[in-house]
């Protein structure tokens, strides 16, 4: 499983991410990530910010609509994933 290693902006801590999946929606790319790499664990959507081609900025989606939008759609495209 691809690995990415994500840094809070407001803390500076970094914490390794596992990408489960990856869609694009008008053009943004989104990542469905999870803080372990098996089993049950919690999950985020990250979204792609505009920039470098060679090193890519995400920030964690927190608006609910955009959320809603992007978790139907990993959950279409993945059968054992559920978002609470």
């Amino acid at each position: 499983m691809e690995s990415l290693l994500f840094t809070d902006p407001k803390t500076g801590e970094t914490a390794e991410l596992y990408v489960i999946e990856e869609t694009v929606l008008s053009g943004i790319t989104y990542l469905l990530v999870s803080l372990e790499e098996e089993g049950d664990s919690e999950a985020l959507i990250l979204k792609a910010l505009p920039g470098s081609e060679e090193e890519i900025t995400y920030e964690i989606v927190d608006d609910e609509k955009e959320m809603d939008a992007i978790s139907r759609i990993f959950m279409e495209i993945l059968d054992d994933v559920t978002f609470e």
